[in-house]
């Protein structure tokens, strides 16, 4: 009887054992794994890298194929504007006629369309139509400018006070626009104006509002403006086409980049600021603009270096980069 009992006790004391080292087997294979995979999963493990966080290195040479142009995100006041078309016009205080009061032939003609003249300069002689043969009368410039009109040819006749040859002075021009009824509060006289054409997509031309009609248009319901601006080299030709911008107030300062640097897929917006030779992309909110700039809500801090021009070709070789 003893001895089955102690064949028994020696039963479970073995089975027990055996259990005891299958937990501990268990246990030291578990904890192998933990190590293999970087352990606990409570411990911070480094996370992949986002797409986003791709950076393009770029040389010298291929910046500079790419027509790359950097700009600081800066704190700045945005402003309201008004946007309206307009056309370029010589300005009607610099602009005069060469006329005659004698009735006579054209005997000599010194200036064409186009000539740079002076004025008090010759610009063609008059045979008048006189008893005694009087002296040839000369018509001379009443300004300084450009031939813009001429009206006359040689051996031609004219009547008096017939406009022969228009002048025109372009350092200074205007371009004309007009606003909507509903919009007159928004425009006065010295008010700041943005000129902007398509022939000259990466210029800003800086005028000033010099002329406000007093009464609307009848038919248009529109009001007339004038904005004045210089043009010494004489890029603003009469009769281009341009966009006006009018600047109605400022807002408060925020941070903000220029409108270019945004770029929009269509699910985020982004810009590339420039780290060194990289850039890299990163994601931004935004907020309200105008014309020239565009203010940052999150995403960039003031001194950030970012990409304005070029960062098109960025992107695209960002895509290609993932």
């Amino acid at each position: 009887m003893r001895t089955g009992k102690n064949w028994i006790l020696a039963a479970f004391f073995t089975i027990t054992f055996a259990l005891l080292l299958v937990l501990m087997l268990s246990e030291f294979t578990h904890v192998q794994a933990k190590d293999q995979t970087g352990g606990d999963n409570n411990k911070e493990t480094a996370a992949p890298v986002s797409s986003n966080e791709v950076s393009i290195e770029l040389s010298e040479i291929a910046q500079k194929s790419i027509g790359l142009k950097i700009e600081v995100a800066d704190i700045r006041s945005i402003e309201k504007i008004l946007l309206i078309n307009g056309i370029v016009k010589a300005d009607p205080d610099r602009v005069g006629e060469a006329s005659t009061r004698a009735e006579g032939r054209v005997e000599n003609l010194f200036a064409n369309i186009g000539d740079r003249v002076k004025k008090g300069q010759t610009l063609a002689t008059i045979l008048p139509r006189q008893i005694g043969n009087p002296p040839p009368v000369l018509i001379t410039a009443p300004l300084s400018g450009i031939v813009v009109e001429r009206n006359i040819t040689l051996g031609s006749t004219v009547e008096s006070n017939e406009a022969l040859f228009l002048i025109s002075d372009l350092s200074k021009v205007i371009v004309e626009g007009e606003v909507f009824g509903s919009d007159v509060s928004k425009v006065q006289l010295g008010q700041d104006a943005r000129i902007r054409l398509d022939a000259y997509p990466d210029s800003v031309f800086n005028g000033k509002v010099t002329f406000v009609a007093s009464r609307l248009d009848p038919i248009k319901r529109t009001l007339h403006l004038w904005v004045s601006l210089d043009n010494k080299e004489e890029l603003l030709k009469p009769e281009l086409f341009a966009e006006v911008t009018l600047v109605i107030e400022h807002s408060r300062e925020v941070i903000t980049v220029p409108v270019g640097a945004i770029i929009d897929d269509g699910a985020e917006k982004f810009v590339f600021v420039k780290n060194g030779k990289r850039f890299v992309r990163q994601d931004v909110a935004i907020g309200i603009r105008d014309d020239r700039y565009i203010e940052i809500t999150d995403g960039l801090y003031p001194g950030d270096e970012v990409v304005t021009d070029g960062n098109r070709q960025i992107y695209t070789k960002w895509l290609f980069s993932r």
